[in-house]
């Protein structure tokens, strides 16, 4: 089983994030975040899927592989799904994710984290990749052993 280490706390460490974004109410919240010119962190990378219940438990197991310092999946809200249920798959996925691979893998749950957001919450939207780079900042670059 892979290790993870964090190591020490560097004073200009920019994390890496990726956020996966359900396209029809997460991503467009995304994209009124920048219309509306909210200022949130640049270091994060959106991959465009059609709904969060789309997101694989090895999608994020690879991205932080391969390099991220955290995972944001982001879908509609419970109730909104353009899926009818895709939403709350996801977070029925998510919550076994967290079971079984992140404390058999040894990655802080905090690193890897669902939250819904609407079309019109470009705000949120913002507010929610800033805290979630703070949060990835304070914890420190993701090292897998």
């Amino acid at each position: 089983m892979p290790k993870t280490k964090t190591k020490i706390k560097q004073p200009n460490f920019n994390p890496e994030i990726l956020v996966f974004c359900c396209n029809w109410c997460s991503y467009a919240g995304a994209d009124l975040a920048g219309v509306s010119r909210f200022q949130y962190p640049p270091n994060m990378r959106i991959v465009r899927v059609m709904c969060s219940g789309r997101v694989d438990p090895a999608f994020i197991i690879k991205a932080l592989k391969d390099g991220a310092d955290g995972v944001l999946i982001t879908g509609c809200h419970i109730g909104d799904c353009h899926y009818i249920s895709g939403n709350e798959y996801a977070r029925e996925r998510f919550g076994r994710l967290h079971d079984i691979i992140i404390k058999q893998l040894g990655i802080d749950e905090k690193r890897v984290r669902l939250e819904w957001v609407s079309a019109s919450e470009g705000k949120r939207f913002a507010e929610l990749i800033t805290e979630f780079t703070n949060q990835i900042k304070e914890l420190g670059p993701l090292k897998i052993l």
